[in-house]
């Protein structure tokens, strides 16, 4: 199961022949591109955040949100992730404004954001800034009012003999999603429509990659036919939003969602599991992906925080300890909007209800945390970064420690994810020891064999020897 299958893309080779004429010696051909699921190089070390145009701002628009790219950008946010920008559909459409999950048409924006130019200025003032930019994609369907399904009914899928919404994994209705209609990927003209739309925003607004809404629901051999078509455009960072098919990491993305770490983190929070929980997590999911997997780690993102709630109402006192996991574990960390400011909204997914920006409270020390992400390779992802090596304490149950290396980089990690105070003796390997930097701290902190430490609780310690 461990083995690395790569995709490889079929190069075309021709040569003319003719009996009356020499051969005529031609050059070596291309070798075939193989993909390597941790590329682009430039997302090794980024720090992913959501944003929510409709609520970002006052506005709602892409001017509220390109006029504080300097803010994220010294908060040290890495690739800017916008949600859906598409005008939403009409038909059945869900509370006043509507799911950003409804596109009515994958060419157009949504006039509540702005126009193409003023998306095109963001994406410009971005990349001057070094920061990157995904789009929201919703290939499995669109809104029943679509400008496809006007045009091109042959592109939806027929269940029953009539159009349907979206159908789960097993084929099944999914009743809820009443303001959507299943697109029917058995169509080559569905597809090559789907590759082409997405294409247009790489060549047209010079985004950077896609975050791709229910990926799973798409079949994966769709994915290994985009991702060459968009290679040959640009470079893209590819985000599935998908845990239970491994092969998205040998066909197109290069990042998954972790909803087993944000359920297994949240019942540790809850005491429904303890810390040993994320050993077994971690057993498994190396044993279900490919090598150098890299999976986007959150406490909050849209779905978490308007359907099962804050970060707060989530995690109660264990949100700090679980943010500072999901950036040191060995995946990607993501930030939803508002959580530097200790957001406190659960913001309504089809209404307007802008966030109410305070003082960013929790700036500093998401700040800390995004700097030692992109300067310390030990907790780079995938490839890029060091392996997570467990330490041993005599309190495993309670305290979780663990330290990554590469390239001398290091970082130590403890936390202790229970609500009692414990004291802990950690039993580091050989080459752990030695003096390092409290990342949230000002003192120097001399790590021994068998060195003890009491941790309040959900408290956390961050070493980092550079």
């Amino acid at each position: 199961m461990r083995n690395l299958i790569f995709f490889i893309v079929a190069v075309a080779m021709f040569s003319c022949r003719n009996q009356s004429q020499p051969t005529v010696q031609t050059a070596p051909p291309t070798p075939p591109r193989i993909y390597d699921p941790s590329e682009p190089e430039w997302a090794k070390n980024a720090v992913l955040y959501e944003c929510n145009t409709r609520q970002f701002s006052p506005e709602g628009t892409f001017e509220g949100v390109r006029k504080q790219l300097p803010r994220l950008k010294e908060l040290g946010i890495g690739v800017l992730w916008l949600m859906p920008v598409h005008p939403i559909g009409k038909e059945n459409r869900k509370g006043t404004l509507g799911s950003p999950y409804s596109v009515q048409d994958y060419y157009a924006i949504n006039p509540d954001f702005g126009t193409i130019n003023d998306l095109k200025n963001l994406v410009r003032d971005a990349h001057g800034l070094e920061l990157k930019v995904i789009l929201d994609w919703v290939p499995n369907h669109t809104s029943w009012d679509s400008e496809w399904k006007k045009h091109h009914p042959e592109y939806f899928t027929k269940y029953n003999g009539d159009f349907t919404v979206p159908l789960n994994e097993h084929g099944e209705p999914i009743a809820d999603w009443s303001d959507v209609c299943d697109l029917d990927y058995g169509n080559p003209a569905t597809r090559h429509a789907m590759i082409e739309a997405m294409q247009y925003w790489l060549k047209t607004c010079n985004i950077d990659g896609f975050r791709v809404d229910m990926a799973g629901l798409v079949p994966n051999d769709f994915w290994a036919e985009a991702w060459p078509a968009l290679d040959s455009v640009k470079q893209v960072f590819m985000l599935s939003e998908w845990q239970d098919e491994p092969g998205h990491f040998k066909s197109c993305f290069n990042a998954n969602y972790g909803w087993k770490w944000k359920d297994v983190t949240k019942d540790i929070g809850s005491g429904a599991q303890d810390a040993q929980s994320l050993d077994t997590l971690l057993e498994y999911l190396d044993d279900f992906y490919p090598d150098n997997y890299c999976q986007v780690y959150f406490t909050q993102n849209h779905d978490e925080n308007w359907w099962s709630g804050t970060e707060s109402q989530l995690y109660g006192a264990s949100a700090d300890v679980f943010n500072v996991l999901m950036f040191t574990w060995q995946g990607m960390p993501m930030l939803y909007n508002g959580q530097e400011d200790g957001l406190s909204q659960r913001l309504n997914f089809f209404e307007k209800d802008p966030i109410h920006w305070k003082k960013y409270a929790r700036k500093e020390f998401f700040q800390k945390l995004c700097n030692l992400r992109r300067d310390n390779q030990a907790i780079w992802s995938g490839k890029y970064g060091g392996e997570l090596i467990k330490i041993p304490t005599n309190m495993d149950e309670y305290v979780y420690a663990f330290a990554r290396e590469k390239n001398g980089d290091k970082v130590i990690v403890v936390l202790n994810l229970s609500k009692q105070n414990r004291t802990a003796t950690l039993n580091p390997g050989s080459d752990i020891p030695g003096a390092y930097t409290n990342l949230f701290g000002t003192s120097t902190v001399q790590v021994t064999r068998d060195m003890t430490l009491t941790l309040k609780p959900w408290e956390y310690l961050v070493l980092t020897n550079k």
